[in-house]
C-alpha cells in the first residue's frame, strides 16, 4: 500500500503553488520531511500558546490582563469583560492569551492586542462615536467596540469573507444580540482596504491586518480629532503598531507605539491562499527550499 506526499514549490511573488512531484512516504528521505512538516503544521499555534497565560474563563483572562497592565481603564475592562472571547473562537483555547485560527485564512488576535487597542482608542470611543473595524474577522473587537460607544453610537465591522461575516454575526447573536438588534453595531461585507464611507466619518478606526503603508482611503474617513491604529509594514519583516491622530485643523500626526506581527492586509484571493486553492488536510512551508509538502484528504 502506497502512502503519498505531494510536493509543491511556491512562486511568492505570484502566490502560486506548482507541483512537483508525487512520492511515497514509505521511501526514508520523504518520511523524515514529512515528519518535520506535520510537527511544524500541528504545532504551528501551539508554539504561539506555549508560556502564554490560560485562563479558566473570560473573566480570569481579562483580570490578568489588567493585572499586567496592559487594561488600564475601567471602560475597557467592563467592555471585554461583557465579551466572551468563548463565543468568538474555539472555546477551548479561547482563554488562552495567544492567537488563533478562525478559519478562511483569518485569526483573532491574541486578547492581550485586543486589549492595547481598546486602551489606545478608549478616549475616542465614547457615548455616541463612530467606529469602524475593519477586518472584523469573528466579530469580537467589534462587539467590544459597541458596547463602548453605547446606544448612540454605532461601531461597522467590514469584512471580506462573507462566511466568517456570517460566523461573526452568529457569534454576536449568541453573546450580545441587542447590539445587532439595535443597529449599534453593524456587520458589512466589503474590502476593507475602502473602509465603509457610508458611515463615515469615525472616529475610531482599527485596523487588524498590517498595511504596507499608511493607509490614505481610510485616514480620509477619520473625523476631524479622529484616530487610527493600524500595524504597517511589508509581510515577513518588521511591523509597527502606529496610532495615526487627525487634529481639528486635519493635520495628521503618526505615532510609533510598539513592534508588532499581523497577517496581511489584502483582498479576499489572497488571504490564506495554500489552504484555499489546494485543500490539504496538512499543510507547512519549508522556507530554506521554498518547498510546500501535504498529505491529501
Amino acid at each position: 500500500m502506497a502512502f503519498p506526499l505531494y510536493v509543491y514549490n511556491i512562486d511568492e511573488n505570484r502566490r502560486e503553488a506548482k507541483f512537483i512531484k508525487k512520492v511515497d512516504l514509505r521511501n526514508t528521505k520523504w518520511s523524515l520531511l514529512f515528519l518535520i512538516c506535520s510537527i511544524v503544521s500541528v504545532n504551528a499555534f501551539g508554539m504561539f500558546q506555549f508560556g502564554r497565560f490560560h485562563g479558566k474563563g473570560n473573566l480570569e483572562l481579562v483580570q490578568h490582563l489588567r493585572k499586567s497592565g496592559v487594561i488600564k481603564s475601567e471602560r475597557v475592562f467592563d467592555a471585554m469583560s461583557k465579551v466572551d472571547r468563548g463565543k468568538y473562537t474555539e472555546p477551548c483555547d479561547a482563554y488562552i492569551d495567544s492567537p488563533q485560527s478562525i478559519g478562511f485564512g483569518a485569526t483573532i488576535s491574541a486578547p492581550h492586542m485586543h486589549g492595547y487597542a481598546l486602551e489606545f482608542l478608549a478616549d475616542k470611543l465614547k457615548d455616541g462615536s463612530r467606529a469602524l473595524d475593519v477586518g472584523s474577522g469573528s466579530g469580537y473587537l467589534t462587539a467590544c467596540m459597541a458596547l463602548m460607544v453605547g446606544p448612540k453610537g454605532v461601531a461597522v465591522g467590514i469584512e471580506h469573507v462573507p462566511k466568517l461575516q456570517e460566523r461573526a454575526r452568529r457569534n454576536i447573536q449568541s453573546d450580545h444580540p441587542e447590539l445587532l438588534e439595535s443597529k449599534q453595531l453593524e456587520l458589512i461585507v466589503g474590502d476593507g482596504r475602502l473602509g465603509y464611507p457610508n458611515k463615515a466619518p469615525y472616529d475610531a478606526i482599527h485596523i487588524g491586518a498590517a498595511a504596507p503603508e499608511a493607509p490614505e482611503i481610510l485616514i480620509n474617513q477619520l473625523a476631524p480629532g479622529g484616530r487610527m491604529i493600524v500595524p504597517i509594514g511589508k509581510t515577513n519583516a518588521d511591523q509597527t503598531l502606529f496610532q495615526i491622530d487627525k487634529t481639528m485643523d486635519g493635520k495628521i500626526q503618526k505615532t510609533s507605539l510598539m513592534g508588532v506581527v499581523y497577517v496581511p492586509l489584502c483582498d479576499k484571493s489572497r488571504q490564506g491562499y495554500f489552504i484555499r486553492v489546494l485543500n490539504f488536510q496538512i499543510i507547512t512551508k519549508i522556507y530554506k527550499n521554498n518547498i510546500l509538502c501535504s498529505i491529501p484528504n
